[in-house]
C-alpha cells in the first residue's frame, strides 16, 4: 500500500510505453491507468506535432491514445491550466489527469483561488524541471552552436548539466552553462526559477535520483498527497506499473541535484534584477522597454492571473484605445493586478511580438512582494495578497464612480 511521503522507483509493465517512454515509462502509465480505471474521463497532456520543436497540447480520452504523449519535449514552453479553464471549463464537470511543470502547479493553484478552475477534479502529476528552450531559439542554438541541421535531430534531453541531442549520425552534448553564457540555452524565467521538484502536486517524478540497474530505466516517483497514492496504489493493483523503495543514496543525490539547481535560480535572480538597476534606473528600464508594446493583449490572454472577463485595460478611462505608443498605465494595471501571483511562466515574454521581458519585469517586482509580505504564490491554497479587497465589489464601484480609492477603502477599515 503506498502511502504519503512515499519515495519509489517505478517503472511501466506494458511493453510499448516501457520502449517509448522517458525512464521506464512510469508517468505515461499512470496516466492510462487513470483513464482506464475510469479516475478521470481524460487526460490533457503535451505531444510532438510536426518535430520535437512543436509541442501541441492534447484531451485524450482513449487510453489506447495516451502513448502518443510519451516522452519528453525540452522545448516546448506551453502553460496547461489556462487552456484548462478557457478550453475545459476548469475542470469544472470532469475529471482530469495532466502532467505539468513547476510553473503549472503555481497556476493551476492561482487559478483555483480565483475560482477558475476546481483541483478537486485534477490529478497533477509533476515532472522535475531543470528547465525549457523556446523553440526558435532552440533551432538557432542547434544550427549556431551544434553544427548540426536542427531538422536533423530526433531526440533532445537536458541531462547532467548538458543539452544533448541526438541526430541523424550521431549525438552532441554540451554544458548548459557555456550555452547561456554566450545567450544560448534554457529561457531567462526558467533559470531563475525556484521551483524544481513540483511537491504541490499529487506525485513528483523525474529521473534525478534513480540510481544502479534502475538508472535510465525507472521514474523516481515522491508520493504527495493521497490522492497521488491512491492513484499509484491502483495502478500497482492492476499491473499497470511495478515499484520499489527508492535507492537511500539516490534519495540523497536527488536532494543535492535540487539544491544545485535551487542555488542556480538564485544565482540567475541576482544576476537579472542586479542588472536592472535600482529605483528611478529601473522604472527608466521599464518605462523604455514597454514603451514597444503594440497592445496585441498575447501576454493578457496567456497569463494564468489575467482571467476577467472584461480587462481593466480595456476601460477608455485607463488606457485610451487606438493609440500607440500605449500608455503606460496599460502595464501599470497589468503589475499591480500580478504582481503578488506572478508564478514566472514567461509566457508574457515567449509569445510577446517585440520582444519585451515582460516576465522579468513582473517577476522582479513579484519577488519584492514575497519578502516584504512573506507570500509564495502558487504552493498552496492562501489567498493572493490583493484578496484584501473584495474584487467584485471594488469592480463595480469603479464602474460607477471611475475613481479608484481601495487603497483609502482598506486603511479606513483599519
Amino acid at each position: 500500500m503506498v502511502a504519503k511521503g512515499d519515495m519509489l522507483y517505478g517503472w511501466a509493465k506494458d511493453s510499448e510505453i516501457l520502449k517509448k517512454g522517458e525512464c521506464g515509462g512510469a508517468v505515461t502509465a499512470l496516466l492510462k491507468h487513470a483513464l482506464e480505471s475510469k479516475m478521470v474521463d481524460a487526460v490533457v497532456a503535451i505531444k510532438k506535432g510536426k518535430d520535437l520543436y512543436d509541442a501541441v497540447p492534447v484531451v485524450i480520452t482513449n487510453p489506447d491514445d495516451i502513448a502518443q504523449t510519451a516522452g519528453s519535449l525540452h522545448c516546448g514552453t506551453l502553460l496547461i491550466p489556462k487552456l484548462i479553464k478557457k478550453y475545459l471549463n476548469g475542470a469544472k464537470d470532469q475529471k482530469i489527469a495532466v502532467t505539468c511543470k513547476g510553473c503549472d502547479a503555481m497556476a493551476f493553484y492561482e487559478l483555483a483561488k480565483r475560482n477558475q478552475i476546481n483541483l478537486d477534479n485534477i490529478i497533477m502529476i509533476g515532472v522535475n524541471c531543470g528547465g525549457s528552450v523556446s523553440p526558435v531559439a532552440a533551432r538557432r542554438m542547434i544550427t549556431e552552436k551544434f553544427g548540426v541541421d536542427p531538422d536533423a535531430v530526433h531526440k533532445e534531453e537536458i541531462d547532467k548539466g548538458q543539452f544533448i541531442i541526438e541526430y541523424e549520425g550521431g549525438h552532441k552534448g554540451i554544458k548548459i552553462d557555456e550555452l547561456e553564457e554566450e545567450g544560448y540555452g534554457r529561457r531567462s524565467n526558467c533559470r531563475r526559477c525556484k521551483m524544481k521538484v513540483p511537491r504541490q502536486t499529487d506525485i513528483a517524478c523525474g529521473n534525478w535520483g534513480v540510481i544502479g540497474e534502475k538508472a535510465g530505466k525507472a521514474t523516481f516517483m515522491e508520493i504527495c498527497s493521497e490522492k497521488g497514492a491512491n492513484l499509484v496504489t491502483s495502478a500497482q493493483s492492476k499491473g499497470a506499473l511495478e515499484t520499489c523503495a527508492a535507492d537511500p543514496k539516490g534519495i540523497e543525490i536527488r536532494g543535492k541535484v535540487e539544491r544545485a539547481m535551487l542555488k542556480l535560480g538564485d544565482e540567475w535572480r541576482h544576476r537579472d534584477f542586479g542588472a536592472m538597476g535600482t529605483g528611478k534606473d529601473r522604472l527608466k528600464l521599464i518605462m523604455t522597454e514597454s514603451a514597444k508594446c503594440v497592445k496585441c493583449y498575447a501576454c493578457v490572454e496567456a497569463c494564468p492571473i489575467c482571467y476577467c472577463v472584461e480587462c481593466s485595460t480595456k476601460k477608455p478611462w485607463y488606457v485610451s484605445p487606438g493609440v500607440l505608443p500605449t500608455s503606460f498605465m496599460f502595464h501599470l494595471i497589468r503589475f499591480a493586478h500580478v504582481s503578488d501571483s506572478c508564478v514566472n511562466c514567461g509566457q508574457c515574454e515567449e509569445l510577446c511580438p517585440m520582444e519585451i521581458p515582460n516576465a522579468l519585469f513582473m517577476h522582479s517586482q513579484q519577488t519584492e512582494i514575497e519578502k516584504m509580505f512573506n507570500h509564495t504564490p502558487g504552493i498552496d491554497m492562501t489567498p493572493p495578497i490583493h484578496a484584501l479587497a473584495e474584487e467584485k465589489v471594488e469592480r463595480a464601484r469603479l464602474d460607477a464612480t471611475r475613481t479608484d480609492s481601495i487603497y483609502e477603502n482598506i486603511f479606513s477599515e483599519e
